[in-house]
């Protein structure tokens, strides 16, 4: 794991099997129709980029949506993936489509992990966001199908001024339904997400404390989305409890504490911090790969050039692996190459997806020093 370089390889792989969802969540990035697409890969062309990710020293690869059930042929471009060798989740939404046998196909064709969405500890606060009554009862529902076949379960949530207040009683949710990583989204105000959703800067720290501090004390991995400005708090924590070690930042070190066993924090699940672009790799419906599925700069077609290619060579993903190009206080951030600031709420803010992270509260020595002189 840890050879993986970012210029070459990237550690996930997210391809957006279709845009039709039968949800109508306030968020949603992909702004999800009834409908399926036309224009849609066809499993040929599915195949055919599979084998290109498992060249790709066989990414993480996650199906994702709109709803990836809306397809038929889901199960059969999975068992593809699988028998290729690459690891395969799915964040499918919870719908009437998740049938208890979809979920044993999904376990006989080998996903490793299924990944449903909650957003509040009560339907009142879940429903709201994803804009369907009786979500929150389905998915609880569906919960106890995969507990009964014995397939691990993520928990996505999207902190929001909806939740933000609710969060002891989420991850106290998250502990009983017995899950092995609560995966925390932190908005970004593109598709269907408004900035007035979002909570603030402060906020964001606030709650960056509160998860560092939890995952010291739940047995489920806690990983953050959108948030990259996370592993700066955890940096910092960790030298506080050093108590008069070493001020140095080790990233490595920092980031995965034990190594190849895990991480008290969830961040060694990959190399070092992925980002935007940057060991992560986003494939819509229609084959245009962007640095991710919020940051909706394109960079390429999979229909007319291999992943590999756009991946490794595409000026937008290039820049965006190398931190000395990030403008304002990031360029100049002693975190830079382990944080960075999510490149995609930089660029769903100020247009630029070089400029700083626009919702981080962070001042870097650097500039802290110059302040001093004046």
């Amino acid at each position: 794991m840890y050879s993986r370089d970012f210029n070459e390889d990237p550690f996930i792989v997210i391809w957006e099997l279709t845009r039709a969802c039968q949800l109508k969540c306030l968020h949603c990035r992909a702004e999800a129709q009834y409908r399926r697409d036309p224009r849609e890969l066809s499993f040929e062309e599915g195949k055919a980029l599979i084998d290109q990710i498992y060249e790709m020293k066989t990414p993480l690869l996650v199906f994702t949506g709109g709803d990836p059930l809306m397809r038929e042929d889901v199960f059969e471009i999975a068992e593809y993936a699988v028998q290729k060798g690459v690891r395969v989740s799915m964040t499918p939404s919870a719908t009437p489509n998740v049938t208890k046998e979809a979920i044993k196909k999904a376990k006989e064709v080998g996903l490793s992990r299924w990944a449903f969405s909650l957003d509040g500890p009560t339907a009142e606060i879940h429903d709201h966001f994803r804009g369907t009554v009786g979500s929150f009862d389905l998915t609880m529902e569906r919960i106890q199908y995969l507990h009964e076949l014995k397939i691990p379960i993520q928990i996505n949530t999207v902190i929001s001024r909806y939740n933000a207040g609710h969060l002891e009683e989420m991850a106290a949710l998250v502990e009983k339904l017995d899950c092995v990583l609560w995966s925390v989204f932190f908005l970004v105000p593109t598709g269907r997400g408004q900035e007035k959703d979002m909570v603030s800067p402060a906020e964001h720290e606030k709650v960056f404390t509160w998860l560092y501090n939890l995952s010291k004390k739940v047995k489920f991995d806690i990983k953050t989305t959108a948030a990259q400005h996370y592993r700066r708090v955890v940096i910092q924590q960790k030298m506080r409890e050093a108590k008069g070690q070493t001020e140095e930042i080790e990233y490595l070190d920092a980031l995965t504490e034990q190594g190849l066993t895990g991480s008290i924090d969830g961040l060694g699940r990959a190399p070092k911090g992925v980002n935007d672009g940057n060991g992560f790799v986003f494939i819509s419906h229609i084959g245009d790969v962007y640095p991710s599925g919020l940051l909706p700069v394109k960079a390429g077609n999979v229909r007319e050039e291999p992943l590999a290619e756009i991946y490794r060579d595409s000026p937008i993903f290039k820049s965006l692996r190398d931190p000395d190009n990030f403008k304002g206080k990031c360029g100049q951030c002693e975190f830079r190459h382990v944080c960075g600031g999510s490149r995609s709420r930089a660029y769903a803010m100020t247009g630029d997806y070089l400029e700083s992270e626009p919702f981080c509260v962070y001042i870097p020595k650097k500039l802290r020093k110059q302040k001093q002189q004046m």
